[in-house]
C-alpha cells in the first residue's frame, strides 16, 4: 500500500471499500471511494447523535439510514432505507445507507434485530420495525420543532426534510433539528403511513449502491486491502467428508512468494503467500494423503437407490394430512402415480468464497460477504474460543449469495483459522474448482406422488412422499421437529399448498450422507414445486382438461391464487401461442407471495429446444421498488433457466464430478429469452403480511418449462436437468 500515512493504524483505516466496513471512518484521500448513498461510517463515532439506532441526520440534511439486512444484488441496500425514508419524510436525494454493525448490535443488546438476510425476509420481516423507526424519528423532529416554536405538534407537517408550521410560515430544516431531537425520548406509539400516502415506497428509485458498482469502487470482500496483508487458497478432501493424514509441502515451499502450509479444519490444506496466484500455484504442487472416510463409495447411482427405496419407508414424517388417504386412493376411480427427481445443485456464486481476516491473541477481524453478520461473528468466536464481543465483523456487498453464505460459514472459519495459524492478516479464496467441489448443495430429492379422481372427474386424493437429506440437519438441527424436517416440505404444506383437495398427506423420509446439503434459492419450493406442478399438469391431461382451468377449479377457495393465475393466462395469452410454439404454466405460493410463470417455447424436428417468452406475475401483497422486484424476477429467470436445462451435480466415490464453468454451465447471454414481469400487489385485502420476492420467483420455472415441453412433444419430463432427455417435436 504505497504512498498510505504510517501513522495510520489498522482499525483507523478504510481500506478503501464503500458501504462495507459498518464501523470504520473513511478519512483523507480514501474519502473519495465512498461514494453518494454508500457509507462506512462507524455507530458508535457518527458526526451527529443517531436520532434512533437506524436514522442520523447531519447538519445539511444528509441521512444515513442503517442496514442491518446485507446487499447481494437484490437491492436491499436501498429497498430497506425506503421504508425508512417514507415515513421519516426525508429528502431521499439527501440519503445514504450503511451496515449496522454486528458487534456493535451484538454489544448494544441487539437494537437492530436479527441481520438474517435469506428466505425473503428483508423487506417482508422488516418493512413494520423500519417504517416505525421512520415514524419515529420524524416525531421527534417534529417535536423539537414544535417546542421551539411553541406550537402543538398537530400544528407541524413534513415533507422533504423539512417541518413546517402552515399557520406562521416557519420552517425548520433536519439538519437543524437533529441534534436536539436525538436527546428527546423515544415515541413507543406513532402512526405509520397508509398505503396511499406513500411518497418513496412504490417508486421505482435509483439503487444507492448503484454508481459504485457502475465505477468498480471496491465494495466487495474481493476488494479489501489491508496492510501487511498475505493471500490463502485451500485444497479440502476431494472426497466429501474425508479428513487430511498427512502433507508434503517442500516443494510449494521452496516456490517464489510462498510463506507457509497450514492444514485447516481437519480437512484441508492452505497454502499461504505473498499473492494468491502464487498460492494457487503452489497449492497444486503440495502431496497430500487423505483419509476419504465413510463416504468414498457414494454415487449417484447408489444414492438414487437408497432415496427411492426409502419412499415406502414407515419413518416418513407426515406434515399436512386431509381426510382419509388411503381409502381414497383405494376407491378412486382413475389413479395416477409419477416419480420425480431432481440432483444436488451448486450455488457458484460470482465472488468464489472468500473472507480477509486478522487475528491477535485477545481479537479478530474479518471483512465477511455474509448473508448473516450476526452469525459470522458467533462462528467465529466458536472457531476460535473467543468472547463474540472481541470479534469485528465488517459487512461486504457479496458478489451473489442464493444461500450459500447464510448459516453455512466454512468460508469465515477457514479465513479465521488460517491467520491465527500463521500470525498474519490473511485475505482466503477459494479457486472456483474448490467453489463447485466443495459446496453445500441443493439436496438430490425423489418424489413419489399418486392421485385419485372420482367416477365425475373431480380430484379427491393426493399423496407425496419426498425422500433426501435434509438443509436443517446440516446446518439448523434446533429446527427440526422432533427430529424430522418438516421445512423440506415447502410447497406442500398447510401456508403453501392451497389447491382444493378433499384427501391430502405430504410426508418426508429423511436419509442423510456425507455429502453436505443447505440452502439454495427458493429452498425447498425450488425443487418441491417442481414436482407439485409438473404433477398437476399430469393430473389435468389424465382428466382431459386445460391445465390453467384445472388449476383455477382447484382455486375456488383461494381467490388471491386465483388471480394470479388469471393475470398469467390473461398477460401470455395462454391458448393462442404463435404456430409452432407452446406454453407450459406453473404457480407457487411461498414466503406470503404467489408467483405463476408462462413459458412459451418451441422445440425443432431436430430436438432444438428455444424458449421464445417467460410471463411472470408477481403478487407479494406490496411492492416496495418495483424496479427491484423486476430484476430479482429477471435474475430467478435467468438463475432458475440454467439449472433446468442443465444443472447437476454428480458424484463417484464420494467426490463431485464438475469442477468449473466448462461443466458446470452459467447461462449465457444468447439463451436469455425474453421476460415480461407484471406485478400484481394485493395490498392487504388477503393478508397483513407483508411477502417476499427474491426466492418465490424461481420454483415455477422448471415445472412452466416441462409442461411446455410436454405440450410441444408429449414427452414428460419427470427428472432434470432436461439436458439429460432427447427431444423430438
Amino acid at each position: 500500500m504505497d504512498g498510505m500515512p504510517r501513522s495510520f493504524s489498522r482499525r483507523s483505516f478504510v481500506f478503501g471499500i464503500s458501504a462495507l466496513a459498518g464501523g470504520l471512518v473513511a478519512v483523507g484521500p480514501l474519502e473519495a471511494a465512498c461514494a453518494r448513498g454508500v457509507r462506512a461510517a462507524p455507530v458508535a463515532e457518527a458526526h451527529q447523535p443517531e436520532i434512533t439506532v437506524w436514522v442520523v441526520i447531519e447538519e445539511d440534511d444528509t441521512t444515513t439510514i442503517r442496514v442491518a439486512r446485507s446487499e447481494m444484488g437484490q437491492g436491499a441496500f436501498t429497498a430497506l432505507p425506503m421504508l425508512v425514508a417514507d415515513d421519516l419524510d426525508c429528502d431521499w436525494a439527501r440519503v445514504q445507507a450503511e451496515y449496522a454493525s454486528p458487534t456493535e448490535n451484538l454489544a448494544r443488546g441487539r437494537p437492530w434485530g436479527d441481520m438474517v438476510t435469506a428466505g425473503s425476509l428483508a423487506v417482508r420481516s422488516s418493512q413494520l420495525y423500519l417504517r416505525t423507526a421512520g415514524a419515529q424519528a420524524r416525531a421527534m423532529l417534529v417535536a423539537e420543532a414544535a417546542a421551539r416554536w411553541r406550537v402543538s405538534p398537530d400544528e407541524c407537517t413534513t415533507a422533504d426534510s423539512i417541518v413546517s408550521h402552515a399557520r406562521s410560515g416557519r420552517t425548520l430544516r433536519y439538519g437543524k433539528l437533529a441534534s436536539a431531537a436525538a436527546k428527546r425520548p423515544i415515541p413507543k406509539d406513532v402512526r405509520l403511513k397508509h398505503p396511499e400516502e406513500w411518497k418513496i415506497i412504490g417508486k421505482p428509485l435509483p439503487r444507492l449502491e448503484a454508481r459504485d458498482k457502475i465505477f468498480g469502487q471496491p465494495i466487495y470482500a474481493l476488494d479489501v486491502q489491508i496492510p501487511d496483508m498475505l493471500y490463502a487458497t485451500v485444497s479440502a478432501c476431494p472426497t466429501l467428508g474425508g479428513q487430511v493424514v498427512s502433507f508434503d509441502a517442500r516443494q510449494a515451499l521452496g516456490m517464489p512468494g510462498v510463506r507457509h502450509v497450514v492444514t485447516v479444519e481437519k480437512n484441508a490444506v492452505a497454502v499461504v503467500a505473498d499473492s494468491w496466484w502464487q498460492a494457487r500455484r503452489a497449492l497444486s504442487t503440495v502431496v497430500v494423503t487423505w483419509d476419504h472416510g465413510p463416504g468414498q463409495h457414494l454415487t449417484t447411482d447408489s444414492l438414487r437407490q437408497m432415496f427411492a427405496s426409502s419412499l415406502d419407508a414407515d419413518d416418513a414424517a407426515i406434515d399436512l394430512k386431509l381426510g382419509d388417504i388411503d381409502a381414497a386412493l383405494r376407491n378412486a376411480a382413475m389413479v395416477i402415480k409419477a416419480d420425480y427427481e431432481v440432483p444436488y445443485l451448486a450455488h457458484t456464486t460470482m465472488e468464489p468464497q472468500t473472507c480477509t481476516a486478522h487475528v491477535t491473541d485477545d481479537s479478530a477481524e474479518v471483512w465477511a460477504p455474509t448473508q448473516n453478520g450476526e452469525g459470522t461473528l458467533r462462528t467465529i468466536a466458536r472457531a476460535l474460543g473467543m468472547d463474540p464481543l472481541k470479534v469485528t465483523v465488517h459487512k461486504c456487498h457479496l458478489g451473489g449469495g442464493f444461500g450459500r453464505r447464510g448459516l453455512a460459514q466454512d468460508w469465515a472459519r477457514q479465513a479465521v483459522l488460517i491467520s491465527r495459524a500463521i500470525g498474519k492478516p490473511v485475505k482466503m479464496v477459494w479457486t472456483r474448482e474448490e467453489d463447485v467441489r466443495h459446496d453445500v448443495y441443493r439436496p438430490f430429492v425423489v418424489a413419489r406422488q399418486s392421485a385419485g379422481f372420482d367416477r365425475n372427474g373431480r380430484l379427491i386424493a393426493w399423496k407425496v412422499r419426498l425422500c433426501g437429506s435434509s438443509n436443517l440437519f446440516f446446518f439448523a438441527r434446533d429446527r427440526l421437529q422432533g427430529g424430522h424436517d418438516l421445512e423440506m416440505l415447502g410447497a406442500f404444506r398447510k401456508d403453501d399448498m392451497l389447491y382444493d383437495v378433499p384427501n391430502f398427506e405430504a410426508g418426508y423420509v429423511m436419509r442423510n450422507t456425507t455429502i453436505p446439503v443447505g440452502f439454495w434459492r427458493g429452498v425447498n419450493h425450488s425443487q418441491n414445486c417442481f414436482f407439485r406442478e409438473s404433477f398437476v399438469d399430469e393430473l389435468a391431461h389424465s382428466a382431459g382438461k386445460d391445465p390453467y382451468l384445472f388449476r383455477r377449479q382447484l382455486y375456488e377457495h383461494c381467490p388471491r391464487s386465483r388471480a394470479v393465475l388469471d393475470e398469467a393466462a390473461k398477460r401470455s395469452n395462454w391458448g393462442r401461442a404463435s404456430t409452432g410454439h407452446f406454453q407450459g404454466l406453473a404457480i407457487v405460493e411461498c414466503y406470503n407471495t404467489v408467483c405463476a410463470h408462462v413459458v412459451e417455447l418451441s422445440v425443432t424436428d431436430a430436438g432444438h429446444l428455444q424458449i421464445h417468452r417467460i410471463v411472470c406475475v408477481i403478487d407479494p401483497v406490496y411492492v416496495v421498488n418495483p424496479h427491484l422486484v423486476k430484476i430479482q424476477l429477471e435474475s430467478a429467470v435467468a438463475y432458475g433457466l440454467i439449472a433446468a436445462l442443465k444443472g447437476q451435480i454428480t458424484v463417484q466415490n464420494g467426490q463431485v464430478d464438475q469442477s468449473n464453468f466448462h461443466d458446470y454451465p452459467a447461462l449465457r447471454m444468447n439463451e436469455m429469452p425474453k421476460v415480461e414481469t407484471y406485478l400484481l400487489p394485493s395490498g392487504d385485502r388477503y393478508s397483513q403480511q407483508w411477502g417476499g420476492v427474491g426466492e418465490p420467483g424461481l420454483p415455477p420455472l422448471a415445472p412452466a418449462i416441462t409442461n411446455a415441453i410436454f405440450a410441444a412433444t408429449g414427452v414428460r419430463i419427470r427428472s432434470l436437468p432436461i439436458l439429460n432427455h432427447k427431444l423430438t417435436a
